[in-house]
């Protein structure tokens, strides 16, 4: 339990299923103990549950952090929260609460799953504006039994009036921030106190040409438009980030599309891949349709029917077959045409 509308709901839905509840907040060792902890605490003791609180500010540091300032290193945009939902939240914490005797782990995530004979499914919500499906594809397979997700059959809307309605001190919170660790200066002002070494250098076009000077390659990402600092006959975007060379590539916007991608570090929640299928290669970003190639058992080749905007290497590529997540991987490389 975050302190938020949505976890908040999920534990009272659950209590008025008939389960038996108890409220946990991880400490992530981005806030205070009593900062993360405050609204929780305050929604258990109104539902007349048990909270704990645990430490997993360590493991955060190591894994989540570590990942996204060495993704930003290596020229890639990261998302964090992918990382955090496989190994923290549906890793060390769903560990520790099977170890400590509980059924299931709920969370407020929008996003549903369903079982089929002896299978377990991640699928799709009824409220698709607030899917969170693209961040939860990492979850091992093995751990999809023991989550549950109260929220999938509600609208955002409808989980709000559920607060109001059962009177919880969340009730009118606003929504948090996407991720979780970053200062009110952004990402760019995080990694500058993060990253040893000079990462400026060159704002170059396709061919070469240099047009001006950056501060840090990190500061950029594909398809960036603003405060580029550069100017040409026709509007520039971030097409490529270059750290061998700290060159950012700048281009048209027609540039920005590509055929295909490589990703790695792949996980797979389902045995079968129909011949065509989807895969999303941003939140929110429309599926498009595509046909996948495994190269290794964590490796794949996407090709899209259709040229796509803004693959990105260091966000995700995730599949689905209508509502159900078939998996997803980390996008490596962007193939400009198809081979």
């Amino acid at each position: 339990m975050s302190g938020g509308v949505d976890s908040s709901v999920a534990a009272l839905r659950l209590l008025e299923e008939g389960f038996d509840v108890a409220g946990v907040t991880m400490v992530l060792g981005v806030k205070t103990g009593e900062e993360v902890s405050g609204d929780a605490a305050s929604v258990c003791q109104a539902l007349g549950i048990p909270h704990y609180v645990l430490d997993f500010s360590r493991d955060f540091q190591e894994v989540v952090i570590g990942d996204f300032v060495r993704q930003y290193r290596q020229g890639r945009t990261p998302n964090p929260c992918v990382v955090c939902n496989r190994y923290i939240k549906f890793g060390k914490l769903l560990a520790y609460t099977r170890s400590a005797g509980f059924d299931f782990l709920a969370t407020g995530h929008y996003a549903r799953i369903e079982k089929r004979g002896e299978e377990y499914f991640l699928k799709r919500p009824r409220d698709r504006k607030k899917d969170q499906t693209y961040f939860l594809y990492a979850v091992p397979r093995e751990m999809l039994p023991f989550i549950l997700f109260p929220l999938a059959e509600f609208t955002k809307q409808e989980v709000r009036e559920l607060a109001v309605r059962a009177r919880l001190p969340v009730a009118e919170k606003p929504q948090s921030q996407d991720i979780c660790f970053l200062p009110r200066g952004g990402y760019r002002e995080f990694l500058t106190q993060r990253l040893e070494g000079d990462f400026s250098g060159f704002i170059v076009t396709q061919d070469g040409q240099a047009l001006g000077r950056h501060q840090g390659y990190f500061r950029y990402t594909i398809g960036q438009r603003k405060g580029l600092g550069v100017s040409g006959t026709q509007p520039l975007y971030v097409l490529t980030i270059n750290p061998e060379r700290n060159e950012v590539v700048v281009g048209e916007r027609k540039d920005l599309k590509a055929r295909g991608l490589v990703a790695s570090s792949c996980n797979f929640l389902s045995d079968t891949f129909p011949g065509r299928l989807f895969a999303q290669v941003r939140y929110l970003q429309r599926e498009r349709p595509c046909s996948v190639e495994l190269l290794d058992p964590q490796r794949v080749r996407v090709i899209f029917e259709e040229e796509v905007e803004m693959i990105t290497p260091g966000q995700s590529v995730v599949f689905y077959d209508d509502d159900t997540v078939l998996g997803g991987g980390i996008i490596t490389e962007v193939l400009k045409e198809e081979r």
